[in-house]
């Protein structure tokens, strides 16, 4: 119990660091230089817009304990919100895109002076809302909807769409950072989540032109930041796995106090155990009876 104690604690302390430290999409991004470099992708027609011209309206920790990293920018009456999937592929992004969207015109009204209970319409940047997707694009869609992925495409009163992202053959920001991350799966895959595999991915991505400017000029706050992510990671990790355990040991409990199974029965209902472990949860329901 000493150890999931401890956890409990580290996931608290994840969960408030999360509120000052930023990923490498958002610390990437955060520079007006790129983040007008992915607009441009987006919009090559706006041939006017400027650094200056972009707002950064980041929402800090929407979704507090979790690794994901979600970008929001006003440029020309548009509210460009980019939400990053990972390699991870889950429809429930929509589900995040809809609270962030909100969380969004809640803080646009706020900062305007715009009152939502007054008779004059308020004023609101049109949406434009994208999922970057870091890993492998197989038969995935290119554009997906809440009504279709989650009402089988009944008409609702609400409806989110955002276009996807993918690995493409161009050599743009975007995909400059899908590239990145890909390169970092390989790496931690060779190393594991070590500080290897983080100077591995720098130097291999400086190597074929990937993020190379960004990276040369930020590379010990890139080892850092991924260095701090994979701590919480393995911490995340462990944390589920000792969950886990603490759900059979109840279980195995709970079979031995019916006292209609044998210890070789319940091992193979909850295998996580090992056979001491069972012995051990008998000596105690016996002591308790």
């Amino acid at each position: 119990m000493q150890d999931e104690t401890t956890q409990a604690t580290d996931i608290q302390e994840i969960r408030a660091k999360r509120t000052v430290k930023n990923s490498v999409f958002l610390d990437l991004f955060k520079d007006k230089k790129y983040l007008l470099a992915l607009y441009k992708v987006l919009h090559p027609e706006d041939t006017e817009a400027t650094e200056n011209s972009l707002t950064d309206v980041t929402i800090e920790n929407v979704l507090t304990d979790n690794l994901y990293n979600d970008l929001g920018f006003i440029a020309n009456n548009k509210l460009m919100i980019l939400i990053e999937a990972q390699s991870t592929w889950t429809l429930n992004i929509l589900i995040r895109i809809l609270l962030y969207l909100a969380e969004s015109y809640h803080k646009y009204f706020e900062q305007n002076g715009q009152n939502l209970y007054g008779s004059r319409k308020v004023k609101m940047p049109k949406p434009e809302l994208y999922v970057i997707f870091t890993g492998n694009k197989g038969r995935k869609p290119d554009t997906i909807s809440l009504s279709k992925e989650f009402f089988n495409g009944e008409d609702i009163d609400i409806e989110v769409k955002a276009k996807v992202i993918y690995e493409s053959d161009t050599g743009d920001i975007i995909n400059q950072y899908i590239i990145f991350c890909k390169v970092l799966d390989e790496q931690r895959e060779k190393y594991g989540m070590t500080e290897q595999a983080i100077k591995e991915t720098i130097r291999i991505c400086k190597d074929r032109n990937v993020l190379k400017e960004y990276l040369e000029s930020k590379e010990t706050e890139v080892v850092t930041i991924m260095m701090s992510l994979f701590d919480d990671e393995k911490i995340m990790r462990n944390y589920g796995k000792s969950e886990r355990h603490e759900e059979a040991w109840e279980t195995a409990e709970r079979l031995i106090k019916k006292g209609k199974m044998s210890l070789e029965d319940i091992a193979d209902c909850v295998p996580t155990l090992s056979f001491d472990e069972l012995k051990e949860i008998e000596e105690k329901v016996m002591q308790l009876a």
